[in-house]
């Protein structure tokens, strides 16, 4: 592959957390890897490692004109895009919906959704057109996804979206050898889940500790994700924290 021994990735989010974890893992295993996100600081420390293998590409994943430049900039640098890992995400506003201002509301969803449409309609057009043709998007989903948290209609609404976005990127990428795949992830150990150990508002209202678990285990997984071959696809994985109350929500 060009760039790279394993080809070329894409991840946003790439600065902190789960982002930064998954970009060391694909660069670890040989894949040379663009890092976007908004704040160049960040990205630099998670490219300071890895020499020649990483490319700083500050991006604002809700504005197309600065998409479409970041992956201008990573096929003038490796000629193609092998592997979209759509990993920026915020978990935007908490509380009942009659409290969720419309501001907030789409700024969630420009962030979770539309950047990672965004994001997908570039690499998409990438892989159409590359020879050999053809790639992977991964999409970080969430188990919200699945079953709501309390006070999280916005975030909850989003990745709702981001699987209806994969299954269609999926059906749409068929016939260019382009495979969407989607992780939802159950309180890897974050910024957002610091708090978990302590006490998570649960339904009834009542705060519960939940155990959480490293995220270098979600690196893996989209690392394993990112290594098979065109002709294998994993439409849906899920990772979470054993014990945590998934179902139902507690």
């Amino acid at each position: 592959m060009a760039g790279g021994g394993r080809g070329v990735a894409v991840v946003t989010g790439a600065g902190r957390g789960l982002g930064r974890q998954i970009a060391e893992a694909l660069l670890r295993d040989g894949f040379v890897v663009a890092l976007l996100g908004r704040t160049r600081e960040p990205l630099e420390q998670t490219e300071r490692s890895f020499a020649d293998a990483a490319l700083v590409v500050p991006t604002d994943v809700t504005e197309a004109e600065s998409v479409a430049a970041a992956f201008a900039r990573v096929v003038d640098q490796w000629g193609r895009v092998d592997v979209l890992v759509n990993n920026a995400g915020s978990f935007g506003p908490q509380g009942d919906p009659d409290e969720v201002s419309v501001e907030d509301w789409t700024a969630t969803l420009a962030v979770n959704l539309t950047g990672s449409f965004l994001c997908a309609r570039e690499a998409f057009r990438v892989m159409k057109r590359q020879d050999p043709q053809g790639g992977r998007i991964i999409n970080n989903g969430s188990i919200s996804a699945h079953v709501p948290r309390p006070g999280s209609v916005a975030y909850t609404a989003s990745k709702h979206g981001v699987t209806g976005l994969t299954r269609a990127l999926a059906l749409d990428g068929r016939r260019y050898s382009i495979t969407c795949g989607q992780i939802d992830i159950g309180n890897a150990a974050t910024e957002l889940t610091a708090g978990f150990a302590e006490g998570a508002l649960q339904p009834d209202g009542s705060r519960r500790p939940e155990p959480t678990f490293d995220g270098t285990h979600v690196a893996e997984a989209v690392l394993a994700m990112a290594r098979l071959p065109l002709g294998v696809s994993v439409p849906s994985m899920t990772i979470i924290a054993s014990g945590m109350p998934y179902g139902g929500r507690g």
